[in-house]
């Protein structure tokens, strides 16, 4: 079983108190002969849709000395992730959970907003203390 996030719990109670329902914890991914766990695996019924929206969370911290470092691991393990999950669950989007903290410390800088708009990354931003979506990026 794959080490948790130090921010897990906090993220998986934000998108409970959203309306989103935990149906695994940790999500595995197999592809051929590869096998991941991404974090959470949330889903939720749309009445409108009268269908189940279903999403990926990857959860990073962002807690070491680098930023940029832990950036480009995140953002390398969120391609591969969005890879096989498009090949086995194609309705599913995948999204990068973060702290509301460095998403304004260093999510904000423009030449990581291009690479996020390069790569199509999504993003939820949780105010971690009070364990609430601040926001959606997609």
């Amino acid at each position: 079983m794959p080490a948790k996030d130090i921010y897990h719990d906090a993220v998986k109670n934000a998108l409970i108190k959203d309306g989103w329902t935990i149906t695994a914890d940790p999500h595995t991914i197999r592809y051929e002969e590869i096998q991941l766990f991404a974090d959470l695996l949330a889903g939720r019924t749309l009445e409108a849709k009268r269908g189940e929206e279903q999403i990926i969370i990857e959860i990073k911290s962002f807690v070491s000395r680098s930023p940029m470092r832990d950036f480009e691991t995140a953002l390398g393990q969120y391609i591969i992730y969005r890879i096989f999950s498009k090949i086995l669950f194609p309705q599913a989007q995948i999204y990068l959970a973060i702290g509301e903290d460095i998403y304004e410390s260093f999510f904000v800088q423009k030449a990581i907003q291009k690479v996020l708009e390069e790569t199509k990354l999504l993003l939820i931003i949780v105010n971690l203390a009070k364990e609430e979506i601040v926001q959606w990026i997609n």
